[in-house]
């Protein structure tokens, strides 16, 4: 019997199709007209496979990708042409790469026979985002298509998850092959993204545990990675240890839980910072130690025993000396410990993070979120959308003040709620990764804050909410300034604030112009009822927040300074 013969472009519809795909983020071009070509049957009619969402920036598909991932617990797909539109995704595929999110990036290329020869829209692709991808691979045959794509996925969703590239040329789309089937890809030669646990670390580290006056737990992106929520709160209710959550790890634990601390790093909580130069005993879990984090690593937790849980070898010992290294996925290394562990109670320990919230909680918590003079607050404004969806809301949000207030007040129930860019810091992220959550989490709410800085970085992405009335509730905090940028200008340079105002639009006449429903808050009297109206208006939303334009993010671990440091008031 005759094999079918195919189109490298159709070999990659029926690719994507084996992996499980429902959603591509994309934007057409010359050099992948072939696979949109191929890709229109798929989108269409009763045996559709795909939806495919038409951004309007390369950029917003590689972020929106990046949330439909978060959210969902997929690979998130992109698929864009050559040349600019390959390199519009690399902020993206960088973003992804520091938070550790699975996504497969597809882009066109010329024709493998004008390789090198500075062709229209020519870029090498490979080259560029060989530092800043998990994989990345070029495809010249139409025969290879279908092992790539395979291959390609297991990168991405395996081990210590991240973005994988591939490099799709001309001639290899419209070229044809004998169509075997899909290919599946469960080993890759000198890759091992599950290490065998080490027996005698987990012994190592339980006893630790077991011996610790003062534990505490720094909880990371990794446990909702590796599905671990159960298995954390099983090991943090058996010792009774206090934890902290990273940024990025806000939702692995949830904000009512009698053990969360709050949140780590520079804009954490004051509890947390301070509490870690005195804990006898520091257990890191699916956490990477970075900056923001540490503060001065030659300072940080020198008292303490360190223990880190990680998936990736090359976190440990990377930025702080690491005395027990249980290597693996936290989704076993987790119970490994638990079986170990005595059942404890560290009551007091426990007790003296209230000295510190009680701080925290008169000195600024509730001034941010119950004001009652002046202008509006972004504490205030997190404070009233986190209670009018019922603390179950997905929080999405840009980089900058916006990011830290909303991340700090912002409370978790449910798991993989957090969409942020942590790492990379990328303003502009939030818009378009949360219509990437929409579709990755359609039956939750969605709830994106930015500023107008980072807002204005994507803010065609309207243009896609419009077409896919995609349910996003967008609340813009708008002081007119690049807030972060200015508190530091105001705290290190003297106050000089160089290009840091901002002059706006008229954010009404845009929101009309892209048929999207909108208000507007001036007076705090009028917040509640107009962000529950946001809430119950079926669709998109756009809610403008006009707040205080000189407002500062406190608390605050300036550079340079120790975590036990971190300050409640800044004085200029």
């Amino acid at each position: 019997m005759a094999k079918e013969v195919i189109s490298g472009a159709e070999a990659l519809m029926r690719s994507l199709q084996a992996e499980g795909v429902k959603t591509i983020f994309g934007y057409p071009g010359g050099s992948i007209m072939p696979v949109f070509d191929a890709l229109y049957g798929y989108t269409r009619g009763e045996n559709k496979v795909f939806d495919h969402i038409l951004v309007r920036h390369e950029q917003a598909a590689a972020h929106a990708a990046q949330g439909y991932a978060r959210v969902s617990g997929e690979v998130g797909v992109t698929l864009v042409t050559s040349g600019p539109g390959a390199t519009n995704t690399l902020t993206g595929i960088a973003d992804a790469m520091m938070d550790s999110t699975p996504i497969v990036v597809i882009a066109g290329q010329v024709g493998v026979g004008a390789l090198g020869t500075d062709a229209f829209q020519e870029v090498d692709l490979v080259g560029v985002t060989q530092p800043i991808s998990k994989w990345s691979y070029q495809i010249r045959r139409p025969e290879d298509v279908a092992w790539a794509v395979s291959r390609a996925f297991f990168i991405a969703r395996s081990g210590r998850p991240g973005p994988v590239v591939l490099d799709f040329t001309k001639n290899a789309q419209t070229a044809t092959c004998d169509w075997d089937g899909p290919v599946k890809c469960e080993k890759v030669t000198s890759y091992n993204p599950y290490p065998k646990i080490d027996e005698k670390a987990v012994e190592e580290a339980a006893e630790l545990i077991n011996n610790a006056k003062k534990p505490f737990a720094l909880v990371g992106h990794g446990v909702e990675l590796g599905g671990a929520h159960n298995e954390l709160i099983e090991f943090l209710e058996k010792a009774d240890i206090p934890a902290g959550r990273t940024l990025l790890g806000l939702s692995a634990l949830p904000s009512n839980h009698p053990l969360n601390m709050g949140m780590l790093g520079m804009h954490g909580s004051y509890a947390t910072n301070m509490k870690t130069q005195e804990c006898d005993v520091l257990i890191a879990i699916g956490m990477r130690f970075s900056d923001r984090i540490t503060g001065v690593p030659s300072k940080y937790a020198k008292q303490a025993k360190i223990i880190h849980l990680d998936i990736d070898k090359a976190e440990i010992n990377k930025i702080i000396k690491t005395d027990v290294a249980v290597v693996g996925d936290c989704k076993q290394t987790l119970p490994a410990i638990t079986r170990l562990l005595n059942k404890n109670v560290h009551r007091e320990w426990r007790d003296s993070f209230e000295v510190y919230r009680k701080q925290e909680q008169e000195k600024v918590i509730e001034k941010d979120i119950h004001p009652t003079e002046g202008p509006l607050l972004m504490g205030e404004v997190t404070n009233v959308v986190t209670e009018a969806t019922h603390n179950e809301a997905v929080l999405v949000n840009d980089v900058g003040q916006n990011q830290m207030i909303s991340s700090r007040y912002f409370k978790f129930t449910k798991k993989l709620s957090i969409v942020t860019s942590g790492g990379f810091g990328t303003m502009g992220f939030g818009l378009p990764a949360a219509i990437g959550a929409t579709f990755g989490a359609p039956d939750r709410t969605i709830c994106c804050f930015f500023g107008d800085g980072g807002f204005q970085m994507n803010i065609q992405e309207l243009g896609t909410i419009m077409e896919q009335q995609a349910p996003v509730k967008m609340i813009l905090l708008n002081n007119n300034y690049l807030g972060n940028v200015r508190q530091w200008q105001d705290l290190m340079f003297g106050g000089r604030r160089s290009f840091t105002h901002m002059m706006n639009p008229h954010y009404e006449e845009i929101a009309k112009a892209y048929g999207i429903p909108y208000d507007v808050v001036i007076d705090r009297k009028d917040l509640k009822a107009k962000v529950e109206k946001m809430v119950n208006t079926k669709g998109p939303y756009l809610l403008e927040c006009a707040i205080k334009e000189d407002e500062d993010i406190v608390p605050m671990t300036l550079p340079g300074k120790s975590v036990d440091e971190m300050q409640l008031e800044l004085n200029y």
